[in-house]
């Protein structure tokens, strides 16, 4: 069961008129509960209000919207020692047409869903992906957005269904390598860590960003730069992050398998030291 909440009422429908339906003018973040509390909290309050200043809205007040996210908590029927919660902002009800005035008030409803952790082998063994067709458009003013405007990764995850694949792999459309339709990729490389750079599409993950800085306070450095698909085949091991599951080990994209080696193995180590529980052997 899901349950919706709007500035900490319980909410069963939505205007057909609000923004955000009729054009997908918004964004949202979705967001790891565990044990009633929400995962990177600041992390994510802070892409929210810089995405809401990109798309020209008011952003939420971060401590109404705490209280909101909290009372949402409290009273769901959901079990919060493990689920997720979806904020989503949008500029709510106007008339229509596509224009707005800048700032546009911000109207903010929050989702309670259930979830479960991957299973253990996963992490062990490692998950399949493919290469998806579905491309993503590159040079958009809302690159690294959550906008609400996710109908590419609609149709990418849905070859990902067809398959039977854990997750898809997404290129740009001169064929580099993004991100996958519901994570981020890192190829390990002669024991460098490299991750895609995502200044054209594709979405700054929140875990992406847990795990880079949690790299360097290690002392163990991130590189970010544009990927060609071809060198997809000669990484020595790949990994995806995602807020929910943090890291996990891909071990085939197609016909090119990888095993799940000693780096992947340290990242997993060195998010689970950080806070996420999943990566905790």
């Amino acid at each position: 069961m899901n349950e919706w909440f709007h500035n900490g009422e319980r909410e069963t429908t939505v205007a057909i008129d609000d923004r955000g339906f009729q054009y997908g003018d918004g964004l949202f973040e979705t967001i790891a509960i565990r044990h009633g509390a929400p995962r990177l909290w600041g992390y994510h309050v802070e892409r929210l209000a810089a995405g809401c200043e990109r798309l020209g809205f008011a952003p939420p007040d971060e401590e109404a919207l705490r209280v909101w996210l909290d009372t949402a908590l409290s009273e769901t029927a959901v079990d919060t020692v493990y689920c997720v919660a979806k904020i989503i902002a949008t500029s709510g009800i106007a008339r229509r047409g596509y224009g707005r005035t800048f700032p546009s008030p911000v109207a903010v409803r929050i989702g309670v869903f259930p979830s479960a952790p991957p299973a253990a082998s996963k992490y062990r063994d490692g998950v399949d992906t493919l290469v998806c067709d579905t491309r993503l458009a590159t040079g958009s003013v809302t690159a690294g957005m959550k906008t609400l405007n996710r109908i590419e990764q609609v149709l990418a995850r849905s070859e990902c269904i067809a398959s039977g694949a854990f997750e898809g792999l997404t290129l740009d459309a001169d064929g580099k390598l993004i991100c996958g339709t519901m994570s981020n990729v890192f190829l390990v490389r002669k024991n460098d860590i490299v991750t895609p750079s995502l200044k054209g599409c594709g979405v700054q993950g929140i875990m992406r960003r847990h795990l880079i800085e949690s790299l360097r306070d290690k002392g163990r450095a991130t590189i970010e730069r544009e990927v060609p698909l071809r060198e997809l085949a000669k990484a020595d091991e790949v990994f995806l992050t995602n807020s929910q599951f943090g890291v996990l080990p891909v071990r085939r994209c197609d016909d090119t398998a990888w095993p799940v080696g000693s780096v992947t193995r340290d990242v997993i180590k060195v998010l689970g030291s950080a806070g996420i529980a999943e990566c905790r052997s």
